[in-house]
């Protein structure tokens, strides 16, 4: 359980607010190796398919991602990763839905491509934040480019203690975007 936000009592009642709290159900570590194990080979099936040489690992899941996760090495991978993370993305859902299938039970899968995902956190963070300065020192929205939805969390998330600023998405499907205002 992570809180994401304290309550406060107010008074009398008044100026109230409710705790916020993040419950991420464990599956028994047995069914987790199990589905890890099932999601390696599906996956190093799927790229022998896709004639790409590369070598998948199971990885240690870190707290608040999913409970099967794995990384896939070799060289010249961009084209797993594709434009935006879109085939990176695919990949995973549909290593997702085979191991779900096959286990008949919901077991979240995270896939990385040599640590990309860890680098484009790092990069949408630092973004966000030289943004969220661009938007307290002019006093003007900025509108991010279009990106997908773990993405656009990435960018509420770093700038959720931000002092002065406030994040929102908008736009429709695949041109959804994260406007970051001033808070007032």
């Amino acid at each position: 359980m992570e809180v994401l936000s304290e309550g406060r009592s107010g008074f009398l009642g008044f100026g109230s607010d409710e705790a916020t709290v993040r419950v991420t159900r464990i599956p028994p570590e047995g069914l987790r190796q199990d589905a890890s194990a099932l999601a390696q080979g599906m996956l190093e099936e799927l790229l022998s398919l896709m004639r790409i040489s590369a070598t998948v690992e199971q990885k240690e899941p870190s707290e608040g991602s999913a409970p099967v996760c794995l990384n896939i090495n070799g060289d010249d991978l961009g084209i797993l990763i594709g434009r935006r993370g879109n085939t990176l993305a695919s990949l995973q859902y549909i290593v997702f839905l085979m191991v779900s299938q096959r286990l008949k039970a919901h077991m979240p899968v995270s896939i990385d491509v040599e640590g990309y995902k860890e680098r484009r956190k790092q990069s949408l963070t630092s973004l966000a934040q030289r943004m969220a300065e661009r938007v307290v020192s002019t006093d003007q929205p900025v509108t991010m480019e279009p990106m997908p939805a773990s993405e656009r969390r990435i960018v509420h998330l770093a700038l959720l203690d931000y002092e002065g600023v406030t994040t929102e998405s908008t736009g429709e499907g695949d041109e959804r975007k994260v406007t970051i205002l001033r808070q007032r």
